[in-house]
């Protein structure tokens, strides 16, 4: 098999996982646009994690809705809590790696706002704690998972919402976890602003 040919199968593959994907996340996703404009309008903001790939994703996110995606219009408060390097290395140090999100959520996280957790496996230990510690701070949980969900899902209560890929492939998830980002951010300037 050439090159090209393996470069045709991973496209291919992630237009399947894209066209699986279309008619299991379009409600999620959907609840998701109108629980974000729902706490814009109330004053909230939206504070994003993950690790590697999804810590990319979470700053992602967070980087559309405070600048703008595609069209003119207010920002929109949003905090990556995956980019003050400061922060995270006193966390890992003083207290655990598995706090680093907690604990910025602890002090940063107010009733009504919105933890938009990342996890393509849904096992990531200092992602799972954050959404324990958005629980006890009265924050709305939306968790972008793969695979069968993994810890994440299991925490969540029915005032949370889960958009899981459906994949067992860390690539692919990434890639409609990407698409799902996009989306969102794309409901959310029409809802409020189209």
């Amino acid at each position: 098999m050439t090159i090209q040919d393996n470069i045709k199968n991973i496209f291919s593959a992630s237009i399947e996982t894209k066209q699986q994907s279309i008619e299991l996340l379009a409600d999620p996703i959907g609840r998701a646009v109108e629980l974000m404009v729902a706490r814009f309008k109330a004053g909230n903001k939206i504070l994003t994690c993950g690790n590697g790939g999804s810590a990319a994703d979470a700053q992602h996110l967070s980087a559309e809705l405070l600048c703008r995606f595609e069209m003119e219009r207010p920002s929109l408060p949003a905090m990556a809590l995956t980019t003050d390097s400061s922060t995270l290395t006193a966390i890992s140090n003083d207290y655990h790696y598995d706090q680093i999100f907690a604990k910025q959520i602890s002090s940063l996280g107010n009733k009504g706002d919105i933890l938009v957790a990342i996890s393509t496996s849904g096992n990531s230990g200092n992602v799972v704690k954050a959404i324990d510690m958005a629980h006890q701070r009265g924050v709305h949980v939306i968790a972008l998972t793969g695979r069968d969900g993994g810890k994440m899902a299991q925490q969540l209560t029915a005032n949370d919402i889960e958009i899981r890929v459906p994949s067992d492939v860390t690539a692919r998830i990434q890639e409609v976890h990407l698409l799902t980002i996009h989306c969102l951010c794309h409901q959310i300037d029409q809802q409020m602003f189209g």
